[in-house]
């Protein structure tokens, strides 16, 4: 990564980000051209497990060209150039974290695999439950364990990147706290918790 100041190594930051994250962008290479896809996924024993159709676009792709990457990105505060006592445009930003993975798809055929794999998207998807257990002896899963298709990406590399004004002077710093504390919307209020506790680390 060119910003070093912005790299985090933390593995529970990248945890919590792909648990309350709820979909992000496989990246694939059809022949010569790349192609986005946007999906729902969880992060389970160390891999990225996603579903879908096996037949289709996507499951062609990456049936030819197993490797791809992910990417997540959950925003936080936009930062006008205002918030630095200026008219030029130019300190204008927002603050983010992010995580790619990078790696090689794998297909599950494995059927007690896939409901546990269903399991753990449903876990994250619908925390509250009202729904039978998935697992294979369920005659009301059957058919569509089956007929779905699971997909895990197996990470090669994982880079995590977060930006929360550890680049600013800490003059500049304070000031875009103090502004984010004043328009007090609730991402301004993360966004300040999380620039203090990254600013801590530093």
């Amino acid at each position: 990564m060119r910003r070093s100041e912005f790299e985090v190594h933390d593995k529970a930051v990248f945890e919590e980000l792909l648990a309350t994250c709820e979909y992000g962008t496989l990246s694939l290479i059809d022949e010569d051209e790349p192609y986005g896809v946007p999906l729902n996924f969880v992060w389970y024993e160390e891999s990225l497990c996603f579903h879908g159709s096996k037949e289709g676009r996507k499951a062609e792709v990456f049936r030819k060209n197993a490797k791809a990457s992910f990417s997540v990105v959950k925003a936080l505060s936009l930062i006008p150039s205002y918030f630095s006592n200026t008219r030029s445009a130019s300190p204008a930003t927002q603050f983010f974290i992010s995580v790619q993975i990078t790696g090689k798809i794998e297909v599950v055929e494995d059927v007690s695999t896939k409901c546990a794999m269903l399991t753990a998207l449903m876990q994250k998807l619908q925390p509250e439950g009202g729904y039978d257990a998935i697992e294979v002896t369920n005659p009301i899963y059957t058919k569509m364990v089956e007929q779905t298709g699971l997909f895990r990406l197996m990470p090669e590399s994982i880079s995590i990147k977060f930006k929360a004004g550890q680049n600013l002077s800490e003059e500049r710093r304070n000031l875009v706290i103090e502004k984010l504390l004043e328009r007090g919307e609730p991402l301004d209020l993360l966004s300040v918790k999380l620039i203090q506790e990254a600013n801590k680390k530093a």
